[in-house]
């Protein structure tokens, strides 16, 4: 049973909470202000991991108490990967190990599997253009989102006449080198994000659709069990098959 600690208390907080019993993890610390609780060395102690998902706000100073601590982390917040190459520096001087990731939801991991071996093959069959699409729910704060920015990132990587991701409204032609990625905003639509291949006899299209965020938080859970006695500092995507076997 790996013992962890709850940085944030949000909904994501809560749903770790409730399912960490159920993938070999113990909850021993829940750290929130709103609880009236801080990062210190005695309210991480008996922690093995401690996952964080917080604000972009307060995530590089969290980092620095958990490292201060010397405890190995899960990091799901984002907004501080600028700042990587000081954490890089922090996780190496306390000699501990972080996991960091944009979407640590597992059908979304498999999903990127997916569509960057799609994308490989699709590059050589030049009846089809490919787009994308995400639609999310109108309380979400960004646009594109992350992870529709990852998406871009893999169909940019594979696709030899694909050189620039438009996100932007544009008021003119798409150009045969521009990725068009489309983003919609409305209602409670869950997170949907499509990969599309269209050509004058038909259309393929790839999906992936978010009914709620038990997938990130059993993504997290599954992080923080295989960093547990790791060092170094590793991205979800990049170590995510080794992850879905432990």
């Amino acid at each position: 049973m790996i013992k962890i600690a709850i940085i944030g208390y949000g909904q994501m907080g809560k749903l770790i909470e409730e399912l960490a019993p159920l993938n070999n993890c113990e909850v021993v610390s829940i750290i929130d202000p709103i609880i009236e609780t801080e990062i210190m060395e005695e309210t991480v102690s008996k922690a093995d991991v401690c996952l964080e998902f917080t604000t972009p706000e307060s995530v590089f100073s969290n980092i620095q108490k958990i490292a201060k601590a010397g405890k190995n982390l899960v990091v799901g917040t984002t907004g501080w990967f600028d700042r990587l190459d000081e954490v890089k520096e922090l996780i190496n001087k306390n000699n501990i190990g972080l996991v960091y990731g944009s979407n640590f939801s597992l059908g979304m991991n498999l999903f990127f599997s997916i569509v960057d071996t799609t994308t490989k093959l699709m590059n050589h069959v030049s009846d089809y253009d490919v787009f994308g699409l995400e639609m999310h729910h109108n309380k979400k704060k960004d646009s594109p989102s992350g992870t529709a920015e990852i998406l871009s990132d893999i169909v940019l990587k594979n696709y030899e006449n694909k050189k620039i991701a438009q996100f932007d409204r544009v008021n003119r032609k798409i150009e045969s080198n521009e990725f068009h990625f489309a983003s919609v905003r409305a209602g409670n639509i869950p997170g949907t994000h499509m990969i599309g291949f269209d050509s004058n006899a038909d259309s393929i299209e790839l999906k992936h659709t978010a009914r709620n965020r038990k997938g990130f938080a059993l993504g997290a859970l599954k992080a923080a069990c295989w960093i547990k006695d790791k060092k170094g500092i590793y991205n979800f995507r990049e170590i995510f098959s080794e992850i879905i076997v432990t």
